[in-house]
Parts: structure tokens; C-alpha cells; sequence
């Protein structure tokens, strides 16, 4: 299982997988099982955007446990959190804002954890 870390500026945080694309996301959450999801809304000029992969993951009927949705941009914030939240998605939990310093700290502990087990 992994984590995701949707933003083509922020770096990615200890414990994620950077995403940079809208594709790139989709594509992780299509081939990987993600625990924690975190979410940009503008993703470069004339690029899809963080709607895009809300829209993709309820398409595909497939999503990660928890989504943050940690956008700057009010607009684009409050349209993905309300698409996630009118999907009726029933095991899905969504927050609105980034991830608190507790959620990352432990997703850089267990991938710590992770990286000694397989040395």
C-alpha cells in the first residue's frame, strides 16, 4: 500500500509518492492500492487539474481510504472536496486542508519502517 502526493510544485513529503500530473496520479491509483491521498488543484497551464483525477477515481470506482485536499485555491478546493463528498463513496474519508503534522510524521515513520525491513 502506498501514499500519494499530488503537486507539481510542494514537494512531496517522507512517506508519499510524488505525483505531478493528473495522469501520473491516476495512473498510481489504478496500479497501486493508496492508503492517504493528498490533493493539488492546479497542476501547470493548460494541464489537467486536481478535478480531473476526483472525476477519474470515481469513474473508475476505486479510491484510496483517506483524500486531503491541500490546494491553496479556494475555488478548486471546495469543487473537489465536493465531488468526493457527493460521490456517496461510504468507506471514503475526505478532509478539507492539508494533512496535520501528526498524519505525516506517521507516514514517514512507517515508510522508515518499510525501507529497514527489506535491507
Amino acid at each position: 500500500m502506498i501514499n500519494v502526493y499530488l503537486d507539481d510544485v510542494r514537494p512531496c513529503p517522507a512517506g508519499f509518492v510524488a505525483a505531478y500530473s493528473a495522469e501520473e496520479c491516476l495512473l498510481l491509483l489504478r496500479e497501486y492500492e493508496v492508503d492517504i491521498l493528498s490533493l493539488d488543484y492546479e497542476l501547470g497551464y493548460g494541464q489537467p487539474n486536481g478535478f480531473a483525477v476526483v472525476a477519474g477515481l470515481i469513474a473508475a470506482g476505486t479510491h484510496p481510504r483517506e483524500v486531503y485536499v491541500h490546494s491553496s485555491s479556494m475555488m478548486g478546493r471546495a469543487q473537489m472536496v465536493k465531488g468526493l463528498r457527493d460521490a456517496g463513496i461510504a468507506d471514503l474519508i475526505v478532509h478539507d486542508g492539508p494533512m496535520p503534522a501528526a498524519v505525516l510524521e506517521a507516514a514517514a515513520k512507517a515508510a522508515g519502517r518499510e525501507k529497514d525491513e527489506s535491507q
